[in-house]
């Protein structure tokens, strides 16, 4: 009789047991499920500082959806390129301006790693009206082809040399809104890439095809510098807004973009009236470099570099990628009319070191 009570008992604990264990492999089994969806779907939050002309490539869902397939969820505030420097970056994983000289001048004050993640780079342009462009043309400053063409640097900087105006050109007066002095709309050298770019552009030409090395060779084209930066008045803080500025109809007759800027307008089927993009006979290029903070700024830099998904988004955007021109050329093939493909004809001219270029920047604004 005892052992056949005890049974029961034994029989019920057993099963108590079984299914306390049963309830927490359950458990256990949902708790790993969830944990092994998180590992699958959760992303890395990355902070950085970048150029205007980036914004829209890091705001578009496809680019978000890119990162975050790789792990990534990139949160970005902009800022001019030069105007980096001035920023405390603490607590940010990387900062994007659009050259290399900002970018090496950041990567020193912070010590990142050489080589810096150089992911696209895009030429500077200068947009028109078919008007302005025709007018440019018929006095020796340009060359036109379909709906770009080549801006003449040294007949355009011997213009502003004389302070030529725009009534002085042949073929103007019958184009009312062609008034006051020919010049080209620029952001602000002191604290944008673009600005300062064309400063480059402009000094080595004006000195004789010579970069500028030294506080001799800035006094000697600081005069010209000066000029092509003071008559503009005041100035937009990036190119973004100067682009858009202009798509809307309003401000100068020429402005100094990045060619990204044109070649995403027309990859979204938009347009401008007439546009005429003109490349610069000489310029310097853009190329849009990472300054990693963290590990994981430079981890995202590469990604950018390499990853065909997101090289592909941003030739989407304009931008060249480094090392394949395949990509670009066949992405703008139905915009061949406006974009310099290949950028023939067009020389491309190292930057002076990031101390000179900023007291060219200087002397040029005041």
């Amino acid at each position: 009789m005892g052992s056949e009570s005890t049974l029961p008992r034994v029989r019920r604990i057993a099963g108590i047991v079984l299914a306390v264990l049963l309830i927490g492999g359950v458990v256990a089994a949902v708790v790993a499920g969830r944990e092994g969806k998180d590992t699958g779907t959760a992303t890395k939050t990355v902070r950085g500082v970048i150029g205007s002309e980036k914004a829209d490539f890091f705001a578009d869902p496809a680019v978000v959806k890119a990162l975050a397939a790789k792990g990534y969820t990139v949160k970005t505030e902009t800022s001019g390129s030069w105007a980096m420097e001035d920023l405390k970056l603490d607590g940010y994983d990387f900062a994007f301006p659009s050259s290399q000289a900002p970018a090496d001048a950041l990567a020193d004050k912070y010590h990142a790693r050489q080589p810096l993640p150089r992911p696209f780079y895009s030429p500077l342009v200068v947009v028109a009206h078919r008007s302005s462009a025709q007018v440019l043309a018929a006095n020796g400053l340009a060359t036109l082809d379909h709906d770009r063409g080549t801006l003449h640097m040294a007949a355009y900087l011997d213009a502003a040399r004389h302070d030529r105006t725009w009534q002085q050109l042949k073929e103007a007066r019958s184009h009312a809104e062609l008034t006051g002095t020919l010049y080209i709309a620029t952001t602000d050298p002191e604290t944008s890439n673009s600005g300062a770019l064309y400063l480059a552009a402009a000094s080595y030409v004006a000195g004789g095809g010579r970069v500028a090395a030294g506080k001799s060779d800035v006094d000697r084209t600081a005069p010209l510098m000066h000029k092509l930066i003071s008559v503009q008045g005041a100035q937009q803080p990036s190119s973004d807004a100067a682009f858009r500025d202009f798509v809307s109809g309003v401000g100068n007759p020429l402005v100094l973009v990045y060619e990204s800027q044109v070649a995403a307008l027309l990859h979204d089927g938009q347009g401008v009236d007439d546009l005429t993009v003109l490349y610069p006979d000489t310029t310097a290029n853009s190329d849009h470099t990472v300054v990693p903070l963290t590990q994981a700024g430079r981890d995202l830099g590469e990604l950018l570099s390499t990853d065909p998904a997101l090289r592909k988004l941003a030739v989407r955007h304009g931008f060249r990628p480094q090392g394949d021109s395949a990509e670009f050329t066949a992405a703008t093939a139905p915009f061949a009319s406006y974009i310099n493909q290949k950028l023939t004809g067009i020389r491309q001219v190292p930057v002076p070191t990031s101390s000179v270029l900023h007291e060219m920047a200087r002397r040029a604004r005041n």
